[in-house]
């Protein structure tokens, strides 16, 4: 991974470039939106869940 070598944090830019967008019409101000949730819902896929235990998932399975 490239380390960041600016003191400036990455995610605080993203979100004053956001902030900085002005909707012209609704419709512009609901593409801005989605792109934000487009964001966000890959942020959330790209994020790796905590490893379970076979055991764990033996047991999940077991009670279900």
């Amino acid at each position: 991974m490239t380390k960041n070598k600016s003191s400036v944090d990455k995610n605080l830019q993203n979100v004053v470039k956001d902030l900085d967008q002005t909707a012209v019409n609704s419709h512009h101000a609901q593409q801005l939106q989605q792109q934000t949730n487009d964001r966000r819902h890959q942020d959330a896929l790209n994020h790796d869940e905590p490893m379970q235990t076979p055991e764990a998932t033996l047991s999940n399975k077991a009670t279900n």
